[in-house]
């Protein structure tokens, strides 16, 4: 952990505070009533709700003296006879199955004053009623270099500030995990727009795409790009503000309190944006006097945002982050040079069309005019085809034959294969697609091999010997039957047998199609 991490002020460092302590789990009523809590046995309740003898389970109820045996019974069971649980005006059966009338088993308690966190490694917690859940998770991970930043409460992402007001079970949220890592960037986000608000207020920074090496590009609005030591004064200024651990508030107020906001600032996009939110209400976040609104939550504190950086880079900057990998250090920054064509080409379509937010988009539905704007993408999107088909075909001139196009699940890779499969034939070139999908391993071998673990879209689940292997045969002018994989039945069958002309192209598409191994 790095010193700065072990000032006084870090979220990670601090005393305990409101009588946080470690205590024992309080043991569950149907344990202490010697019931058996597995699912449907005899003295349990399916349904987490009844014990044995039909008392609510640890709702701060102290147990009652039990007939002997009655946990053996299993009275007050569901789905028992009315006539094994004693008469309506209470008590409990003995072993003969006899009334004992006048005994009751439940009695008014005072409400307790503190409340009980429970952790899923066996620890346990205590506090006073209304603590925020922050103080539970710093009192149970102190020091931590991968601290909690949030929490699973009740099945429910809670932000740290939430105030326990029960006994709950928690699953903390670390800055590893995926959640994680996205309530730190954007947080972080955050807490970059207020200190350029306070010292540039003529200047709107948008968060533009994600970098690789972890990172947002930003690009900056109403005036020039920052030159690199604006940047450090930006980032001195983040700092001050993260070591004096600001609370960063969560507010609810109506839609309308919040277009006004933002439309006073002049960010119309986000005031457009909230005329069609069908709520009566959203939440708008506040740091050090400037509030915003974001999807999803956030830290509770600026001290939790201790690991960042800001680099001039094209016509903006990028504000680095670690990756959930190694959560307290930033990686080395790489080139993504034909990334960043993608992203400034992408960004100047939105422009032409007029679509840089979506209450642009919105608006574009509400007038009818959404049918231009997608005629238009189309066209944007067919011209660039025909010019990667123009530039394969020079090449093609050298002897290149082989064409691959990589992407994630679902992102267009087979649309865009035939697209472009068309360009290649209007310029004269037969090209042969090829699927990496029909070189998966059978779904058994899978199983056998990975287990539950079994991943599509790993390396691993490709026959890459026998791809290669049909690659290189096509390329010599052999005959090849290709496979075909049945999805449906997890196996390989046999495909169509072909045989590739010398002066054809291969386009092959997969989710590794330009993985180097």
């Amino acid at each position: 952990m790095r010193q700065e991490d072990l000032s006084p002020r870090s979220p990670m460092a601090r005393p305990r505070r409101r009588g946080v302590r470690p205590r024992e789990r309080r043991p569950r009523l149907d344990a202490r009533l010697g019931g058996d809590a597995r699912r449907g046995a005899p003295g349990s309740d399916p349904a987490g709700v009844v014990d044995d003898g039909g008392l609510p389970r640890d709702r701060g109820v102290e147990p009652p003296r039990l007939w002997e045996g009655a946990g053996d019974t299993g009275a007050g069971h569901r789905g028992a006879r009315a006539d094994d649980r004693g008469d309506r005006t209470g008590g409990l059966p003995d072993r003969d199955g006899r009334r004992e009338r006048g005994m009751s088993t439940v009695r008014e308690a005072e409400l307790r004053k503190d409340v009980q966190v429970c952790l899923p490694d066996g620890r346990a917690f205590v506090a006073e009623r209304g603590t925020p859940l922050q103080e539970f998770l710093r009192t149970a991970y102190p020091g931590e270099t991968d601290p909690p930043v949030a929490a699973i409460v009740e099945g429910k992402l809670r932000e740290l500030a939430w105030p326990v007001d029960r006994d709950v079970e928690v699953v903390p949220i670390f800055l590893s995990d995926s959640d994680g890592i996205r309530i730190y960037s954007r947080s972080l986000s955050f807490l970059l727009v207020v200190v350029v608000a306070e010292l540039f207020p003529r200047a709107r920074v948008y968060i533009d795409y994600s970098v690789p090496h972890g990172g947002y590009f930003c690009r900056v609005e109403g005036r020039k790009p920052f030159t690199s030591k604006e940047l450090s004064r930006i980032k001195a200024r983040m700092t001050e503000l993260v070591e004096e651990d600001r609370p960063i508030r969560r507010r609810r107020c109506t839609i309308d309190e919040a277009a006004a906001i933002f439309a006073d600032r002049g960010e119309e996009g986000k005031a457009r944006l909230f005329e069609q939110r069908k709520m009566d209400h959203l939440h708008l976040y506040t740091l050090n006097g400037v509030s915003d609104y974001f999807y999803g939550y956030m830290v509770p504190s600026t001290g939790y945002l201790r690991t960042f950086a800001l680099e001039p880079f094209a016509d903006g900057f990028i504000l680095r982050f670690p990756r959930r990998e190694e959560p307290r250090r930033l990686l080395p920054p790489k080139k993504f040079t034909a990334l960043r064509e993608v992203f400034d080409e992408y960004g100047r379509w939105l422009s032409l069309l007029g679509m840089r937010n979506v209450g642009a988009l919105n608006d574009a539905i509400r007038s009818g005019r959404i049918e231009q704007v997608i005629l238009v993408a189309e066209a944007l999107h067919e011209k660039r085809v025909a010019e990667i088909a123009d530039q394969i075909l020079e090449r093609h001139k050298g002897g290149v034959r082989l064409v691959f196009i990589a992407g994630p699940s679902a992102s267009g890779k087979t649309t865009f294969s035939k697209r472009l499969a068309i360009q290649l034939l209007a310029g004269g070139i037969r090209p042969y697609p090829l699927t990496m999908d029909d070189y998966f391993h059978p779904r058994s071998y899978l199983i056998e091999k990975f287990g539950d673990e079994a991943d599509f879209d790993s390396l691993d689940s490709l026959d890459v010997p026998r791809f290669q292997e049909d690659l290189g045969r096509l390329f010599h002018g052999e005959e090849v039957t290709l496979p075909h994989y049945n999805f449906r039945l997890g196996i390989r069958e046999d495909g169509p047998t072909v045989r590739l002309a010398k002066d054809q192209v291969l386009v092959i598409e997969g989710i590794h199609g330009l993985n180097p191994h």
